[in-house]
């Protein structure tokens, strides 16, 4: 007499057929004994399955439970049932091929979807099933149902329910097809219609060979994410070299050198995701890599950097493995690290930085670890709110910091700045790595900033500066006098006495101070907003306003509306200038703009393109508004 196999199932007549099925598929004879067993999910008919916090396990923990106990050798079930991952212990020796993975509907009167009446209650027992009914047919009501086939099929003929969406391999095992109106056009559960023969991972070696014809993953392939490295193909390891040979087709991505692809014999597909440029979403990414493995391919999902840093890494390991498909994670060079080494930025150093922290940086709302070291990915257009977010956790305005494009290639590119620079900064290029910290320094000392000034004080001025020849009112007639330049304190050169002083900035109470000025109140955002924010509480006041002819009317008119009188005085002209003489922009990482009329001035000489490479600077959040106008390629 052979060896017994103790099968456990649950105790439905369907998980019962499945059970009979699975063992129609052996090549030889066994001796078996089937233990049958009521689920938790069987004696709580009671919770729907649509509720959110369902545990996984809901069909399957008593059965998990008596493999691991060694009350029964395997157990039999419905694939979809399983829950992922499977509890410790626990594995699929066999999966097998499902004849039909389609949705039937059961209904009074053999309706079909388009057919049933306006608000006819259809039966389900999947979120995903009412989902996809609901896109169909949303006038329909759909309700949850629980319980056998059986009985869900009963509250049809009762007329408890108008209709019934159920599994069509199901009613196949049943022998019940023919209740079915029609097959639904619905996406469903992937592994819908498999049976999955489990067992504990120790199982008996002879139990394993039984089953292990039946298990059709013998004829997938398996799916390796490699890290590519930052996008020098020197720098991609040896085994991701040897993943692209072996690989029968290729996905990957913008930041992977296509024309180093082209050695491999692999089939490529492109499915770069940059910003703003999806080429597929990334549930279509995965799906093109299930299909690919399931149909027998050796697939590689190449990725740039390291698959499992800010690149859907577990995302994409999660969907394949839950649908029982092998995959393998080829480490690359995150392009975090490769900087350090590239630029010579530690980014740890004795004395200096004992931590470091990697930082995903498209977010309006930035994240800002209390690590020495911060490494932002992704964050050019997002460099203002970091850096203003930086500042606000208490950062000095000093603090360093490196921009770096192109990470390892012939155009990787560094630019050294501080947080109090990036405040109000625009920055296009990308792919951007941003470093924060004291390190910055180490190489930052070694690099000569090439700025260009288009202020009217700098060596290639955009604007002309001159005062305007107008009787000027005395200071002791006002409550305040309010400076928005340090041209306004030039070209307003009657005595400061009498009046309280406003200033837009620092750069203007210098200019104040060394007329022997003192100052009542500095806006803190260098721009007119802080100078509104704080007249609000203010008693009605007499206000003079010293500035140029294109000052923004935004300051006089919110003053105006919180009851304050407001004089507008135009001390000074701001014109382009005339004999401004192009540049090459190309010798420069910077371009520092001073106030909205340098970048009109700016886009007038150089038009509306340009490059993406340079740095924009801005003085104050006024002149940030007019940067974010600029259009660059």
């Amino acid at each position: 007499m052979g060896k017994i196999i103790k099968i456990i199932s649950r105790q439905s007549a369907l998980a019962l057929l499945q059970v009979e099925e699975v063992l129609s598929l052996l090549k030889k004879d066994i001796e078996y004994e089937i233990i049958k067993t009521s689920s938790f999910g069987d004696q709580h008919k009671e919770i729907s399955l649509m509720e959110p916090s369902l545990a996984a396990d809901f069909f399957t923990r008593e059965l998990d439970s008596a493999i691991l106990e060694h009350r029964a050798d395997i157990g039999i079930h419905s694939a979809k049932d399983l829950p992922y991952p499977l509890p410790a212990g626990i594995e699929v020796i066999a999966l097998t091929k499902a004849e039909n993975k389609s949705d039937s509907l059961i209904a009074k009167n053999r309706h079909t979807l388009d057919s049933l009446p306006e608000h006819s209650k259809v039966g389900t027992s999947s979120a995903q099933r009412k989902a996809e009914l609901l896109a169909l047919r949303p006038d329909l009501d759909v309700v949850p149902v629980r319980g056998t086939i059986e009985e869900r099929i009963e509250q049809v003929n009762n007329g408890s329910i108008d209709a019934l969406i159920v599994a069509t391999c199901a009613l196949d095992r049943l022998g019940l097809r023919h209740l079915a109106s029609e097959e639904l056009p619905f996406k469903t559960h992937p592994l819908q219609g498999n049976l999955a023969v489990t067992a504990s991972s120790d199982v008996e070696p002879w139990i394993r060979e039984i089953f292990t014809p039946l298990d059709i993953r013998k004829s997938y392939g398996k799916v390796k994410l490699v890290g590519f490295g930052p996008g020098d193909p020197e720098l991609i390891t040896i085994k991701g070299n040897k993943a692209l040979e072996e690989a029968s087709i290729i996905f990957f991505d913008d930041l992977t050198n296509e024309d180093y692809l082209q050695r491999f014999s692999a089939e490529k597909i492109y499915v770069g995701k940059r910003s703003g440029k999806h080429s597929h979403s990334q549930d279509a990414i995965n799906e093109l890599l299930y299909q690919a493995a399931i149909s027998g391919k050796q697939v590689v999902r190449l990725k740039g950097g390291d698959p499992m840093v800010f690149a859907h890494g577990r995302e994409e390991i999660d969907f394949l493995k839950s649908r029982m498909v092998e995959v393998e994670v080829i480490p690359g060079i995150s392009s975090g690290n490769a900087l350090a080494s590239l630029t010579q930025i530690p980014l740890t150093h004795r004395g200096v930085a004992r931590s470091v922290a990697f930082v995903l940086g498209h977010s309006a709302s930035p994240l800002t670890p209390d690590s020495d070291t911060l490494v932002y990915y992704m964050g050019g257009s997002e460099i203002s709110a970091i850096a203003s977010s930086l500042l606000k956790q208490g950062r000095g305005k000093e603090t360093p910091v490196a921009l770096v494009t192109n990470v390892s290639l012939p155009s990787q590119r560094e630019i050294y700045s501080t947080l109090g620079e990036l405040e109000y900064a625009v920055f296009h290029d990308s792919p951007v790595l941003i470093v924060v910290g004291e390190v910055v320094r180490f190489s930052a000392r070694e690099h000569k900033e090439k700025v260009y000034d288009t202020s009217s004080t700098s060596q290639t001025p955009l604007i002309c500066i001159e005062g305007n020849n107008i009787p000027l009112p005395d200071t002791k007639d006002f409550d305040f006098i309010v400076f928005t330049s340090r041209y306004g304190v030039k070209y307003y050169d009657k005595p400061l006495d009498g009046a309280k002083i406003i200033s837009v900035g620092p750069t203007t109470t210098e200019a104040l101070r060394q007329r022997g000025a003192n100052v009542t109140y500095e806006s803190h955002t260098e721009s007119a907003e802080g100078i509104i924010e704080w007249f609000a509480d203010k008693i009605k006041s007499k206000i003079l306003l010293a500035r140029s002819n294109k000052g923004l009317k935004i300051l006089s008119e919110k003053l105006i509306e919180q009851g304050h009188e407001v004089v507008d005085l135009p001390v000074y002209t701001n014109q382009p200038n005339r004999e401004a003489i192009k540049q090459d922009l190309t010798k420069f990482d910077k371009v520092l703009f001073t106030s909205p009329s340098t970048v009109e001035a700016f886009k007038q000489l150089y038009g509306e393109n340009i490059s993406k490479h340079l740095l924009f600077i801005a003085k104050g959040k006024t002149t940030y508004e007019a940067v974010q106008t600029i259009q660059t390629i």
